[in-house]
């Protein structure tokens, strides 16, 4: 009987869990295609051309367009039922984050628009297109992830997963479009480099695909071709965050939702001075070292070797500060008690995914520059500064990772009763006694027990008004002995409490000077500043252009690892 109970609800797993192998074997295949498409564009393939990948891309922004539109309808006529909310998905700060990317990507559309009009005699009309296509895309879409991005869906469950992870993948095959424009660029200034630091045997030959007429108006085209390389890292942010919120999403449809109280986790400044401080110190200098090695690369040998002297100098002092950071705080956890949270938890699954993944980037960049400097036959002197940097790369996401896994899974602490005080002041004889009874005992009329007295706060009298005879003394007594019994046990709260929040302060901290770290040190690959392209000896050793293909897979998912670094360790700041 229990068996026949329950077939009817094991089979009616069976279409859900085909729609899920179905919608996501359709997915990888429409990435698939496009990355194919992206690759022959990319390798001047015969019959392919630029305006092909766009027609294709086009044509997906417009078929998640209209779906989301169906979505967002039909949610508006249902907007009075009761739905299911996964509160661990889509968080303010990450909503805040992925629209400040999405108001820049705003405006290298609007560049690109008015490169197309400058360039209108030679273009494609599809490169007109795409920007305003894509404008659309990106503002529907922020407001779709704002409204909807904690929804568990229970109705139309087939086609909603099919629409999500369309969306998912229109959104990956963007961010390796704007990956590969942007690595191309790159890559021809690299090329130009390396002639200034001597090698000159690396055949040197730039991929070009600027347009083959005269711009209109020379000023506005020099603006917005520059401006829009400046704007792609943002872009390249915005569309990979878009694409874990709307997996997430997709893993939630069908999803029976735990109902319990979430606890909400502001951000607050307060007791995270030091670390804010130490963490600005970073991000400044980090800026000013850009900023100065982007200037002085490439001007000579002496100015390119300085600048990647310095590069690699003030690289390791940072690396060694987060390592020193991340033990402290993983020795910190080690003294501590503290249960793991092992509940089901898509969000918190795909972030830990995500940190061991894209590090594998920079780990598979680290153990090329390692094996370059041991197997070169000649190393010019900032060459072997390579070595302890590629090291503490290493050592540094190892430890990070595991410092992050550990914080997101670590279940909050729960403010018990017995931590609630409530002090009563008593003046006795011109004298002040301070009594502490725990307000669990005032509440359950225990905290007099001894004196067999009420509590005077319940009398609504002062307790240092003054009593005849023997009821003073006895009062007093009674007093005495509770202060004795009440400054034990507060004694000893107050110093485990102490030790608590010096902890809790010390992880705050710890996070907070990482957060910057991340963010310091994510803006140097993002806007130009790749000693991995400059070094110059791992292209001796591997080859020009295997080296090169190595980087160009690699470094997006270093990149894209420090911003996601950066965001989860917000969250643990805020947990903390």
């Amino acid at each position: 009987m229990e068996q026949a109970a329950g077939c009817p609800a094991v089979g009616g797993s069976y279409p859900q869990k085909n729609a899920e192998i179905l919608s996501s074997q359709y997915g990888i295949n429409l990435f698939l295609a496009g990355l194919l498409l992206t690759f022959a564009w990319a390798v001047h393939a015969v019959g392919i051309s630029k305006s092909h990948l766009l027609s294709y891309l086009i044509t997906l922004m417009l078929i998640q367009l209209l779906w989301m539109l169906w979505y967002l309808c039909r949610s508006c006529t249902q907007r009075r039922l009761i739905r299911d909310k996964d509160t661990h998905a889509g968080a303010r700060w990450l909503k805040c984050g992925i629209t400040l990317f999405a108001v820049i990507t705003l405006i290298l559309d609007s560049f690109k628009i008015g490169y197309y009009i400058d360039f209108s005699n030679c273009l494609s009309p599809t490169e007109g297109i795409f920007p305003v296509t894509h404008a659309v895309h990106t503002i529907l879409q922020v407001y779709f992830l704002w409204c909807h991005a904690k929804d568990v869906i229970q109705s139309f469950k087939t086609l909603e997963r099919f629409g999500v992870i369309h969306s998912v993948f229109t959104n990956l095959l963007l961010w390796t479009n704007g990956v590969l424009t942007e690595s191309k660029h790159q890559l021809n200034e690299h090329k130009e480099r390396l002639i200034t630091l001597g090698f000159g045997n690396i055949t040197i030959v730039l991929d070009d695909h600027a347009p083959q007429c005269n711009c209109t108006t020379t000023t506005l085209c020099s603006i917005f071709s520059q401006g829009i390389y400046y704007l792609y890292p943002f872009n390249i942010e915005y569309h990979i965050l878009a694409s874990t919120m709307l997996y997430v999403l997709w893993k939630n449809i069908g999803r029976k939702v735990e109902h319990h109280q979430q606890n909400k986790t502001p951000f607050k400044f307060h007791g995270i001075t030091v670390g804010m401080i130490f963490g600005l110190i970073v991000l400044t200098s980090t800026i000013a070292i850009v900023v100065v090695y982007l200037i002085q690369i490439g001007g000579s040998k002496i100015k390119s070797e300085l600048a990647l002297t310095m590069f690699y100098l003030h690289a390791i002092f940072v690396l060694a500060l987060m390592c020193t950071a991340g033990i402290v705080a993983l020795l910190i956890y080690r003294l501590e008690d503290r249960s793991l949270d092992n509940s089901k938890n898509p969000a918190r699954k795909l972030d830990a995914e995500l940190l061991v993944g894209t590090a594998a980037g920079s780990w598979l960049l680290s153990w090329g520059s390692i094996l370059a400097i041991i197997c070169a036959q000649g190393h010019p002197k900032y060459t072997w500064y390579n070595l302890p940097y590629s090291v503490l790369v290493i050592i540094e996401k190892y430890i990070q990772n595991l410092f992050i896994i550990e914080s997101i899974h670590r279940e909050q602490e729960k403010v018990n009763d017995d931590i609630k005080t409530l002090r009563i002041v008593t003046i006795s004889r011109g004298t002040t006694l301070s009594l502490t009874p725990l307000y669990k005992e005032i509440y359950n009329g225990r905290a007099t027990r001894d004196s067999g007295d009420v509590p005077c706060l319940f009398k609504g009298s002062i307790c240092g008004r003054e009593n005849d005879g023997a009821g003073v003394a006895k009062e007093e007594t009674s007093q005495d002995n509770s202060l004795v019994m009440h400054s034990a046990s507060d004694f000893s709260f107050y110093s485990r409490n102490s030790v608590t929040n010096n902890k809790r302060r010390i992880l705050k901290n710890i996070a907070a000077f990482l957060f910057l770290c991340n963010l310091s040190l994510w803006i140097p690959p993002a806007f130009g500043c790749r000693p991995e392209y400059d070094n110059g000896l791992e292209e001796i050793v591997f080859g020009f252009e295997p080296w090169i293909i190595v980087v160009n897979l690699a470094m997006p998912f270093s990149i894209f690892y420090r911003m996601h670094s950066a965001a989860s360790l917000f969250e643990v700041n805020c947990k903390t």
